[in-house]
């Protein structure tokens, strides 16, 4: 590199950056790639003023506001032909007070499935699965509508945020709990029904060949019927599994295949060792009643 110059190096690494090609990368920026921080920004303003605004002298202000920077965002992708701006408006604006008592349905869920709530204000503001949920709820709707990766935007933001992974292709019901939540995954084409409480840990994905593309549009992730109990890191996987209403899944349990309804799936209880200071030892068989 002796005797080259820093400005010749620096022109020709631009010329090679700015090459048009037909890779992925290119093919992204063709799509239209929003601005995260704005979308993550409309987000978060709507769920909060979904969960915590009722003064309509606010709501007179917000809601434009609100709309108006959706209308922004939606210019910034690429919508399918026949769906434009002002058609996902006039889809999305009415919806807002059904997601709302979505979201009301959730928080009350909350509070009768965990003794450590003291306050529907304590889960509201501080319970990371109601965040996930709203943003959920939200992204949902847009994602019905046919916008897209904004929708994927929402739900991976919440994602970062709480832990929680909710496509917002999966259609969840009514009074959906999510206790705890780190690490819960719940795939795009995964139906949940009403009454649903699942525990942090638990996958609802799908099983997936190795050329997944194949499976686009096809449903892969599994129904769970309503007032399901799923324990902490239950794995349930592929399309044509279902959980029978009323069911509960035991901690740790794989499941590749249907159960019927008020079924009771636990795994083989597992033997711990325990060892004393004076070198004898005993197994402790563990057993649990769900």
């Amino acid at each position: 590199m002796t005797g080259v110059r820093t400005e010749d190096v620096l022109k020709q690494t631009i010329a090679a950056l700015s090459k048009t090609g037909d890779d992925a990368l290119t093919k992204a920026t063709g799509e239209g790639l929003p601005d995260r921080p704005e979308v993550t920004d409309w987000v978060e303003r709507t769920t909060r003023m979904l969960l915590t605004q009722r003064d309509r002298s606010a709501l007179r202000s917000e809601v434009p506001a609100l709309a108006e920077r959706l209308r922004r965002l939606l210019h910034s992708v690429h919508l399918p032909d026949g769906v434009g701006p002002e058609l996902v408006l006039q889809g999305f604006l009415p919806r807002l007070p059904a997601i709302r008592a979505l979201l009301a349905s959730d928080v009350e869920a909350a509070y009768e499935g965990d003794p450590a709530a003291k306050s529907y204000a304590e889960i509201v503001s501080s319970y990371p699965s109601v965040r996930a949920i709203a943003v959920y709820r939200v992204a949902h709707e847009l994602h019905a509508l046919g916008v897209p990766i904004l929708p994927r935007l929402m739900t991976e933001y919440a994602h970062d945020r709480t832990g929680i992974d909710i496509h917002p292709g999966a259609r969840i019901g009514r009074r959906f709990f999510i206790d705890h939540g780190t690490g819960v995954v719940i795939g795009e084409t995964c139906e949940i029904g009403d009454n649903v409480r699942v525990y942090q840990g638990v996958t609802l994905g799908a099983l997936s060949p190795r050329h997944g593309e194949m499976l686009r549009g096809v449903k892969r992730h599994p129904s769970i019927e309503d007032d399901v109990t799923l324990y902490a890191g239950a794995t349930i996987l592929g399309g044509g599994t279902v959980i029978g209403r009323g069911s509960v899944i035991g901690g740790n349990v794989w499941l590749i295949e249907s159960v019927p309804p008020d079924s009771r799936v636990s795994a083989e209880p597992p033997q711990q060792l325990v060892r004393r200071r004076d070198g004898k030892a005993h197994s402790l068989q563990l057993h649990w009643d769900i």
